[in-house]
Parts: C-alpha cells; structure tokens; sequence
C-alpha cells in the first residue's frame, strides 16, 4: 500500500467582529455596489488588538484536532502559512505549538503569501511520506488588516482575517493527497507587495498592488497548474467533485472554473463572506464546506492558489 497524508479533521477560525461593506462605506471612498460588482465581497471579518494570527490559527486547530478525535500530544508536525507573523521571529508555529500544549514537535513557518497553504501542505505532506512525524497540523493563518493602506479603496476592500487547520495523518490507502504542484516568479514583484520590512525599511510597510496585471497573471497561472497537478494524478477535470480555491476575487474564480470548463456549482465559494484572507481562504473554505456537508469522504477535490511573489500551486486530494 501507498503511505499517503490523509485529512483527518478540519477547522477554522474568525475574528469576533464582522464588517459589511455598508459599514466600510462610513469610512472608506467606496459603496458597497462598487465592491460588489468587482470583486463579489459582501463582508470580512477584521481583528481586534486582542486578536492575532497565533491565536487564531490556535483557535482553528484545536477545532480541527477535535474534528479528527486526535489529542495534541499525537501531533509532531507544525506547518503554519503566514505573511502576518505575531512577531519577526520567533515563528507563529511555535507560539501555536505552546498554546496547545505540546512541549515538543517539529515547528515552523512558511511564508509565500497567498500560495501559503499550499506551499506548507506540500512541505508537510513530504516530511510525513519520509517518516519525520506521523501527524501534522497545517495551517494558513493572516491578520492581513495590520498591512493594509485604509486610505487606498483599491486594496483595502478586499482583504480580511482568519485562519483554517487541516490535520494529516500518515495512512496507507488510496485516501490522501494524491499530487502537489507549486512554482514561483519573482521577477513580478512590483505587482503585489508590501513596501516595507526589517532588513530595508525597518517597518512593516503596507500592501500595495496593480490589481489589473495580478488579475491576468492569475487566472493563466491557477489554469495551468490545475491542469499540471491533475495530470500528476492521472486525471482530467471532469474527475473533480469539488475546486477549492484562493478567495481572492469572485471573476478570478469564475474565469479560471471556464478556463477548465469546470461548472461553477463544483468551485467553493466564501469570497463573498471571508474576502481574500491570503494563505488562510484555502483551508476556511474547505473548513466550511466540509462543515456543510458539500464534501464528503472519497470526494476528489483540488485546492489551488495564487500570491505575491508570483507564487502560485495546486493540489489533488481524495478526501
């Protein structure tokens, strides 16, 4: 049998509070048509002081770790994906790995931006194949509301706070995740980025991006490397029950699911109520359709993802 990292339980967590774009509107140069129209957000959860990424992506696992019936003290692989660290180091991981209770495991965090979680599933699905643990926790985790210009209506609208858990377990079976693919591009940096860090300004800085260029990167991009990892997986999309993909933008997923032909009744969406929550709006989304019911064991679904960086990859799981 084949040694495959199967999901055993999924979580997810939000800030208390929840902002409509009504409530934005107060405060921000836009209307709530606006962004809907452009992008297919209708709300996103913002952060409070008391909030952070640790403690959301905390909170997200505790809730997948009781989704699988699986105490901490089994696990020995913490993957966090995360561009909005608590701090510039230690990792969030660790802080995660100590609030729950675990005083010792392999942890660690993995930072490609929106891409995040797919680059830390990869990452971790490799390290249970070689045996280096059994369990893991992975997780995409942002407070991308510190980062953002609230002066800049282009960027601020769309982005909001979260974190979603996956636990895997080293299993053999035909379960599991069957293929990944991942790539990166930096010669497209200026198109989306943050203008600020330690070792060049010394601050955080603030997102900046040319929304237009990102938009025709990523659905050329998030195409290709679907077709790539389900040809991996010796399979073509009309094999796939469920898409879950990047919340980024509502037209982002509606030109890539026709660029596969893929109908839109297969690709999760939660854009609408999340927003873009970077390397945290793969696992929320399939936190929440798993919670729904819409998948269900032995689905074949493919998570993908684009971020700065260019980042971008894809993954093939049976469910």
């Amino acid at each position: 049998m084949t040694r495959r990292s199967v999901i055993a339980g999924v979580g997810s967590a939000l800030p208390k509070r929840c902002v409509t774009n009504a409530e934005l509107a107060e405060t921000v140069d836009t209307t709530d048509e606006w962004i809907v129209e452009r992008t297919g957000i209708r709300s996103r959860y913002i952060a409070d002081a008391s909030e952070t990424t640790a403690s959301l992506a905390t909170d997200a696992c505790r809730r997948a770790l009781a989704h699988a019936g699986i105490d901490a003290s089994q696990v020995g692989l913490i993957v966090l994906a995360t561009a909005t660290p608590d701090q510039t180091f230690p990792s969030s991981a660790t802080k995660v790995q100590a609030a729950l209770g675990i005083n010792d495991c392999i942890a660690f965090d993995v930072h490609a931006v929106c891409t995040g979680f797919l680059y830390a599933l990869s990452v971790a699905d490799s390290m249970l194949q070689s045996g280096a643990a059994d369990t893991a926790l992975v997780i995409g985790a942002e407070t991308f509301s510190r980062i953002l210009d609230w002066d800049d209506r282009g960027t601020c609208v769309l982005f909001g706070d979260g974190a979603g858990a996956l636990v895997l377990r080293a299993e053999d079976g035909e379960r599991g995740i069957l293929a990944t693919r991942l790539h990166a591009d930096g010669r497209h940096n200026d198109l989306l980025y943050v203008d600020g860090g330690p070792s060049t300004t010394g601050t955080v800085g603030k997102l900046r991006m040319k929304g237009r260029e990102v938009f025709r990167h990523a659905v050329k991009n998030l195409a290709d490397v679907l077709n790539e990892v389900l040809a991996a997986a010796d399979l073509t999309s009309a094999d796939v029950d469920w898409v879950v993909p990047h919340q980024a933008n509502a037209r982002i997923l509606d030109a890539t699911a026709k660029k596969l032909g893929l109908p839109p009744e297969k690709v999760v969406v939660t854009v609408d109520r999340h927003a873009n929550t970077s390397a945290a709006s793969v696992p929320l989304a399939l936190d929440t359709a798993v919670r729904d019911g819409r998948i269900k064991r032995g689905d074949l679904i493919v998570l993908e993802a684009m971020g700065g960086g260019f980042t971008w990859g894809a993954a093939v799981v049976r469910y």
